[in-house]
């Protein structure tokens, strides 16, 4: 019992910090929505057209430890001001983040023993691993729903050969997680 009460902390935890990121967010982008000239993001425009690349951007974010958050690329996905454009762009999102757990799952499971994935580990997982090691697969679940680093929980759980039928279930909880960010970014967008 003690076990889960430990892993329903550390669930409740990073879930608030989650939270609390995703608020951030939002009050930043309301802020500036508000507050920045709009003649400064007119400036952004062309860059912003560039679907292709922002997709890219995004992709390579996601693959590598989430660089950026994807709640910034939710809000990019706004412009159209179309419920229905907005609704297609959260679920793309959504699959190119599943996608590259997935793929960051495969390079763990067949590429841990590669100096790159020696050179991640050692610079950018050590964290995550003690995370592994102290909370077990559990953490598949809290990472696709909180900020701990998705693709970087995968890729150990790959390296350690977890069965791949239950890091895929285990993993669709990401799209919980973007369900509810792209809502309360929508809501927020009407402020």
């Amino acid at each position: 019992m003690e076990q889960q009460e430990k892993r329903s902390a550390f669930f409740l935890r990073n879930l608030a910090k989650g939270l609390i990121w995703l608020a951030v967010i939002v009050a930043l982008f309301v802020f500036s929505k508000h507050h920045i000239d709009r003649e400064l993001l007119l400036r952004f425009e062309p860059l912003f057209e560039k679907t292709g690349l922002i997709l890219f951007i995004y992709s390579l974010s996601e693959l590598f430890i989430g660089i950026i958050p994807p709640e910034v690329f939710l809000i990019w996905s706004l412009r159209s001001g179309d419920l229905h454009v907005y609704i297609m762009y959260a679920l793309l999102l959504t699959v190119l983040s599943y996608l590259a757990g997935l793929t960051a799952y495969f390079f763990g499971r067949y590429l841990h023993n590669t100096r790159l994935y020696r050179y991640l580990r050692e610079r950018y997982l050590q964290k995550t691993e003690l995370l592994l090691q102290e909370y077990g697969l559990y953490l598949i679940l809290v990472a696709a729903l909180t900020p701990i680093p998705f693709s970087g929980v995968a890729m150990l759980v790959g390296s350690v050969h977890y069965p791949v039928r239950r890091y895929i279930y285990l993993s669709l909880a990401r799209f919980a997680k973007f369900a509810l960010s792209a809502y309360v970014i929508w809501e927020a967008n009407m402020l």
